[in-house]
């Protein structure tokens, strides 16, 4: 006979009382009543815990039940349903933000060079984990994270806001693929629709007119042969402050007058080969009397085991009077913008920037192809640099209008 609602009430002798349906209420010595379902799933007899009386009543314990036997009927095993329910809060619950971020820094790390782990990991730890680090990220919401970023945008870093929103959406996808939680609420924040426009601040950049007395001054820098050689190579090859900064030894190939820089160390995380001029070279080998027992070509004078520091180049040109006026990275748009004038190839300027060909075919063409292109580019970029310190201009070649 099914239970009454009095008849629960007043249970108090211990023992088992059947509702039906293998529903029972268990009546413990110490007087606790617990809701219990037996029931079979795949030919063995298994048990549900359905609470507590009287936080769970008699109408919700065989609604709990109806439940269970819907689950039956459609060949589930609610018992297994529950247990996965149980561990998917657990789970969500200590995945919090900061946990799952730490799992993706770790992830990343054997993606990305040093400097750029420790500035994601700085920009988390200072606008994102004191708000939102100890929460479980499936309890954040879109607008939590808006207001981080916004907040980071009111300060004036506009940049930083757009990047922290960029490593947070970044995270919740890692998040997903690796089941800390079942969706991703992030997915539509688009930096546009919650950001102002930014007016990009291109880095400074000397013009050609401005080389003959730049020239001048670095032939007379009294700074480190280190950093003067350096600066020297940036110039020459157009290449990343960075990708100078800790190249190798056995990156080169001064026979054959090439530099391999390899694919981690490169922002588009694809193998750059740098034609090297005459005048490269004999930078790259005025460094061996100072460097060619170390790996790195160019190591801090004070810590040799690690390149110069990030700041060495635009610190030097500071000194050179060129503070605020021009960047080490602005060498890079002086050499796009005298060779683009000069009528070379654009895609050869292009690719001697190193810079990101979406189509796959079209750059492994690139690579090779336009390899003998870019060597004759690079002697006459370093042939040009050459006629400006002597305040001459070679002309532009014809071959290449």
């Amino acid at each position: 006979m099914p239970l009454s609602d009095v008849k629960v009430r007043n249970l108090t002798a211990p023992g088992r009382y059947t509702d039906g349906e293998g529903l029972y209420l268990q009546v413990m010595p110490n007087g606790g009543r617990y809701w219990r379902m037996k029931y079979r799933f795949g030919g063995k007899e298994k048990l549900l815990a359905f609470g507590v009386y009287p936080v769970v009543g008699i109408k919700e314990a065989r609604e709990k039940r109806f439940t269970a036997k819907q689950t039956l009927s459609r060949g589930e095993d609610p018992g297994a349903l529950k247990k996965a329910a149980k561990e998917k809060v657990i789970q969500e619950t200590t995945s919090t933000l900061q946990a799952v971020a730490e799992d993706w820094l770790s992830h990343q790390a054997g993606r990305w060079e040093a400097n750029t782990l420790a500035r994601t990991r700085s920009s988390l730890e200072a606008d994102v984990f004191p708000t939102l680090g100890s929460v479980p990220m499936a309890e954040i919401t879109p607008r939590q994270v808006m207001d981080v970023v916004k907040k980071i945008e009111i300060r004036g870093a506009g940049e930083i806001a757009m990047r922290v929103l960029q490593r947070v959406k970044a995270i919740y996808r890692y998040a997903t693929t690796h089941q800390h939680i079942d969706r991703n609420p992030m997915v539509d924040l688009v930096p546009s629709e919650i950001l102002k426009p930014r007016r990009v601040q291109h880095r400074a950049a000397l013009g050609p007119a401005d080389l003959p007395e730049f020239l001048a001054k670095l032939d007379v820098y009294q700074g480190d042969p280190h950093t003067v050689h350096a600066l020297r190579l940036l110039m020459l090859t157009a290449a990343r402050p960075g990708e100078v900064r800790s190249a190798r030894w056995n990156e080169f190939e001064l026979g054959a007058k090439l530099w391999r820089i390899p694919a981690e160390r490169m922002k588009m995380r694809i193998e750059h080969v740098v034609p090297l001029s005459a005048q490269a070279v004999a930078v790259v080998e005025a460094m061996k009397p100072l460097s060619s027992h170390r790996e790195l070509v160019f190591p801090s004078p004070f810590y040799p085991s690690k390149p110069l520091s990030e700041n060495t180049f635009n610190s030097a040109m500071a000194r050179m009077g060129y503070k605020y006026l021009a960047t080490a990275h602005g060498f890079r748009a002086l050499f796009s913008t005298v060779a683009n004038e000069a009528g070379w190839n654009a895609d050869a300027i292009e690719r001697q920037l190193a810079h990101a060909e979406r189509d796959q075919v079209r750059a492994a063409y690139d690579r090779g192809a336009r390899l003998p292109e870019r060597i004759k580019l690079m002697d006459w970029w370093a042939n040009y640099l050459d006629s400006r310190r002597n305040g001459q201009v070679i002309p532009f070649p014809q071959q290449a209008a």
